[in-house]
């Protein structure tokens, strides 16, 4: 099973106790300060129960789902994991440089009505990593570092303030985000929408016992209510795939991260995916990367 890690895995205690009286985590700590027990928590393939932003430099790597994120000495990037998909670091010289901000999914709506999740770089589907220059590390570390010092003061209202530097953040980065042209969404690409939020909403799978519901073609198409034809020419008209296409590149992303990352059995992983026999989906598998899921397996 992929395992769950808890905010008190990377923070001391003395930090956990300033836990906001209406309820929710939040803290900001810098890289460096990191015990050698909460550097170690890094390297676990896990889920947290909180959301984190980091500011990064140093010679590290990033797994997230079966992508890698390298950063190497000199760069700086900015990452914003949410609770529900697993990730792992890997720090290369056993030291990393920059900040964590880490809060519990109860500590934004004590501020807004919108959960981590509803906001865009916290997305499944969304840009969450950031490479950044030296110009740009150094307006965020301005604000970790605020973050870091209010935490600290005896302010009554830190925590709004706290939230407020959150939000800075967040809206920074969305405006690193490449401009993309304005375009009146037509038909095709609402639907594309449509089918990339019900694909996404099947993913990850947590437990060999759960199946995902929508495998086939056809299954999105009843639930999208329109013919397969047309859900196959909408989708290869907006992202030059078809529907098998993207439905089986989304599903062989997925039982790659379990092989690699998880200690569920083949059988398990096949059941979970939605394939009736363990032989069917190693068929498949090796059909679409060109290795069998046992290869896979070994090199864990």
């Amino acid at each position: 099973m992929i395992t769950q890690q808890t905010i008190t895995d990377y923070v001391t205690s003395d930090l956990i106790a300033q836990r906001h009286s209406a309820g929710g985590h939040f803290v900001t700590v810098r890289l460096d300060d990191f015990s050698a027990e909460s550097l170690e928590a890094t390297t676990v393939y896990s889920r947290k129960d909180f959301y984190k932003i980091s500011l990064v430099t140093g010679h590290a790597a990033y797994f997230y789902h079966d992508r890698k994120y390298e950063i190497n000495p000199g760069e700086y990037a900015l990452i914003f994991t949410n609770s529900e998909l697993p990730y792992r670091w890997e720090i290369y010289s056993g030291h990393c440089s920059g900040y964590a901000c880490m809060f519990t999914d109860d500590f934004l709506p004590m501020h807004t009505y919108q959960r981590p999740a509803d906001l865009k770089v916290f997305g499944t589907g969304a840009q969450s990593v950031f490479m950044i220059n030296g110009d740009q590390k150094e307006q965020f570390e301005v604000l970790f570092l605020k973050m870091i010092e209010e935490q600290q003061s005896a302010y009554q209202n830190k925590y709004d303030l706290l939230f407020l530097y959150v939000l800075e953040c967040i809206h920074k980065a969305l405006k690193l985000e490449p401009e993309t042209e304005v375009r009146r969404q037509n038909a095709a690409q609402n639907l594309t929408e449509s089918f990339k939020i019900l694909l996404a909403s099947q993913f990850p799978v947590v437990s060999p016992q759960q199946q995902i519901a929508l495998n086939t073609p056809q299954a999105f198409g009843d639930k999208l209510a329109v013919h397969t034809n047309y859900l196959n020419r909408a989708l290869k008209n907006t992202t030059g795939k078809t529907t098998t296409q993207l439905l089986t590149e989304r599903i062989m992303q997925e039982a790659r991260a379990l092989l690699l990352h998880s200690n569920w059995t083949v059988s398990q992983i096949s059941y979970s995916l939605g394939f009736d026999e363990p032989t069917h989906f190693a068929k498949a598998f090796k059909k679409y990367t060109g290795q069998a899921p046992t290869v896979i397996r070994q090199t864990v």
